[in-house]
């Protein structure tokens, strides 16, 4: 069964990574994160879950390799298109999207895009 609220968890989590890629979260990220979490209807479990790393303060790289677990285990779901979207404003925020941030964007998409290739190959063979 997918559990929704681990995967705008995850979201949370992942937005936290993008944000201190470059080192800091600055205030033009911070109002991004705000603005788009609260037009979202999970919003509030997102920025809970991103509040919760601020404060934590975990390596970014076994938090990263969490998330990708667990969407990797949660499978293709529309809303990634969503965590995309918000990856990309948070990182342009603020003078642009560094090497760092642009670098964990990728990296998610490709991990997502490669397991999800292979999801459909094997649902397709049955």
């Amino acid at each position: 069964m997918r559990n929704t609220y681990k995967l705008y968890e995850a979201f949370g989590e992942l937005i936290y990574v993008i944000a201190m890629a470059d080192g800091k979260i600055q205030k033009e990220e911070l109002e991004v994160i705000e603005k788009r979490l609260s037009q979202h209807p999970w919003g509030k479990d997102m920025k809970w879950s991103f509040d919760y790393e601020v404060k934590k303060g975990r390596d970014l790289d076994e938090l990263y390799k969490k998330v990708i677990y667990y969407c990797e285990t949660h499978g293709p779901d529309e809303e990634y298109d969503f965590l995309i979207s918000v990856l990309e404003e948070i990182a342009k925020s603020s003078a642009g999207i560094d090497a760092d941030e642009q670098e964990v964007m990728d990296s998610f998409v490709n991990d997502l895009c490669k397991k999800f290739s292979e999801d459909i190959s094997r649902i397709n063979t049955l």
